[in-house]
């Protein structure tokens, strides 16, 4: 069956024009005059049967059609470009990866080695932030985000449950005598008492949350940060268990009670659907997903 499809060119200059909301600079990007911009743009508009975009002095915007009309637009170059690049370089080039700062220190960089021996065509660049990548603004190939997993056009696996628990040192511990029961914890220090995992964890363990109030509240935005300072016997330290297995194993930190809360919330590896199938993205979904089914055998 043939395709039903205006010119390509013309489809290009209303991509251009949509995005910057100016045939100007559509003209520029494309390297065309803004007379040959507006008449493509005339020729996509009698294909359609109806204008695309509202002309006014100095500027251009989408009428109703051209609104329904521009995303799938954008959509589909991207997806023709991904492919493009696909075919170009194969499993080759730089991966880039965006993820919280305590996946990147303390899962992350100590597993990193085996992918790059596996795929040593393949360069790793990291993001740390703790702000949820953008894929269609931010050149990155992968995120690694905590969350519930709700995030409509992106294809997420989960890599862990996010269970937390609190944590410190043994000597921290023995300097109160030993922590027996979770109301013992209110004798130390504890690090950032406003997280809304401690008041949490607390109700699970049947002390009254309040008993927080008042405590001088010092947020260090990050558990890894959390984390050192627990180890250096600064405080306690509520934690997702599954980063710091390595700490607990030599005892720098020990979990003091079984105890875990669970509020439904992982660690995800996400990357738009389309994407789903490019070589490099594929190689690291199969590699992390490998990698955790071996850590918990």
């Amino acid at each position: 069956m043939t395709l039903q499809l205006p010119p390509l060119t013309a489809i290009r200059v209303f991509e251009a024009a949509a995005r910057h909301a100016s045939f100007t600079k559509a003209a520029a990007e494309l390297g065309m005059t803004q007379a040959a911009v507006s008449y493509q743009i005339k020729l996509l508009e009698e294909r359609v049967g109806a204008p695309l975009f509202l002309r006014k002095p100095r500027q251009v915007a989408l009428t109703e059609i051209g609104q329904r009309l521009a995303p799938s637009v954008s959509e589909a170059f991207n997806i023709l470009s991904e492919a493009y690049a696909a075919t170009r370089t194969g499993s080759r080039g730089t991966l880039s990866i965006s993820t919280v700062l305590t996946f990147a220190s303390n899962w992350l960089a100590r597993h990193i080695g085996s992918f790059q021996m596996q795929y040593p065509e393949i360069a790793v660049r990291l993001d740390t932030s703790s702000q949820m990548v953008d894929f269609a603004r931010q050149e990155v190939d992968i995120g690694i985000r905590s969350g519930d997993g709700n995030w409509p056009g992106l294809a997420r696996h989960l890599l862990f449950r996010a269970e937390y628990t609190p944590m410190l040192t043994p000597r921290l511990a023995d300097s109160i005598g030993g922590v027996k029961e979770p109301a013992d914890l209110l004798k130390l220090r504890i690090l950032d008492p406003g997280d809304i995992w401690w008041r949490r964890w607390f109700e699970l363990a049947n002390v009254a949350s309040d008993s927080l109030d008042g405590r001088p509240d010092a947020s260090m935005g990050s558990q890894a940060y959390e984390a050192s300072a627990a180890m250096a016997g600064q405080g306690v330290a509520i934690l997702t268990r599954a980063f710091f297995t390595t700490e607990l194993a030599e005892g720098r930190l020990i979990q003091p009670f079984e105890l875990t809360r669970y509020d439904g919330h992982g660690y995800y590896l996400v990357y738009p659907e389309s994407r789903r199938n490019v070589p490099k993205i594929k190689a690291f979904r199969e590699w992390i997903l490998a990698e955790l089914d071996c850590a918990e055998s």
